[in-house]
């Protein structure tokens, strides 16, 4: 972890400092688990005391305590454990990552690699790929021809990216992930009874500051393109189908599905092993709590409204329900 004073922590987040600013700071941890050099933080000034008496070297706290006298530096902000993530940015370097390609990774002479790129052991780089400065390519990852990459991404180790897939700036990819695989997408023969696969060459559009987590898998379009706004986050073991559009600031929980050509709103929320299923429209700001089912076609709008339930309805209104069913059951 890279060293940097108090003084240059506050700046950085934004924060004001209220003690010594040369105090060297090297990592962030709890106040359970701190030892000297460490930062951690606190958002409730009655858990302050706890951690200055911690080992930590200095604290986040919100600007109320800025009236408690302390032996430890405070970076006192608005938001502190928003503060204590960015402060993680300069704290927490990520492993050394030279630039320059492993002489085991197999790279196609006619891609095109900014001069800072790193790539890692046993990755493939194939014919038309752009890969922008700063962008690291993790072991045994497979990126296929005229795939698009920005500037400054983190592709973990054995992520696949399928052809003609564009990803923007600072885009993170955990390991195990595809983007740009088949939709799941078929015709049935009525005559026969059997399927045939309907076309599936659309593309893939990832925007900037996006993070896929592991084993995720994002499917290109059929025809068009499927496409995640700028600032979304998804986590592990979430499969996004064919043609659905995310827009910006969405943060969907582990094992959610997304079926084919859903629309999803900015600022939407969604819980752990939600469904969606095809031609849903999920408007901005909604929240839909961990096992939420949304049938075809339908629309839920609400900013701020908690969905529940399969079908999806507000929590009021499914709560008054197991309320009646909890009545009715203790009546027999």
């Amino acid at each position: 972890m890279a060293a940097h004073s108090a003084k240059e922590i506050a700046d950085f987040v934004q924060g004001r400092l209220v003690g010594d600013g040369s105090v060297p700071l090297s990592g962030i941890a709890s106040v359970r688990s701190a030892s000297t050099g460490d930062l951690v933080f606190v958002e409730d000034e009655r858990n302050l005391a706890k951690a200055v008496a911690s080992l930590a070297s200095a604290v986040i706290a919100p600007e109320s305590a800025s009236a408690h006298r302390n032996s430890k530096p405070l970076l006192l902000h608005a938001q502190p454990r928003l503060a204590f993530a960015r402060a993680a940015q300069l704290l927490c370097v990520p492993p050394n990552r030279k630039p320059g390609i492993h002489a085991s990774a197999i790279v196609h002479p006619c891609a095109q690699l900014a001069a800072d790129v790193a790539i890692d052991e046993r990755a493939v780089i194939a014919d038309g790929v752009k890969i922008g400065n700063g962008t690291w390519i993790g072991a045994g990852s497979v990126i296929a021809a005229s795939v698009v990459i920005g500037k400054s991404c983190e592709i973990y180790a054995n992520v696949t990216i399928y052809p003609g897939v564009r990803l923007g700036n600072r885009v993170i990819v955990h390991s195990g992930t595809v983007l740009g695989s088949d939709g799941f997408g078929y015709v049935r023969d009525e005559r026969t009874g059997r399927y045939e696969k309907f076309p599936q060459v659309g593309r893939l559009e990832i925007e900037d500051d996006v993070e896929i987590g592991a084993n995720a898998t994002v499917d290109r379009g059929a025809l068009d393109v499927t496409r995640i706004g700028r600032g979304t986050k998804i986590d592990n073991l979430v499969h996004v189908g064919h043609n659905v559009q995310i827009g910006e600031d969405v943060v969907i929980a582990a094992q959610t599905g997304l079926s084919g050509s859903a629309v999803i709103g900015n600022n939407v929320v969604m819980g752990g092993q939600v469904g969606i299923a095809d031609h849903v429209k999920i408007e901005a700001g909604a929240i839909l709590g961990a096992q939420s089912g949304i049938p075809s076609k339908k629309i839920i709008r609400g900013k701020g409204v908690v969905f529940w339930g399969t079908p999806a309805r507000p929590i009021r209104e499914y709560l008054k329900e197991l309320a009646v069913l909890a009545r009715l059951a203790r009546k027999e």
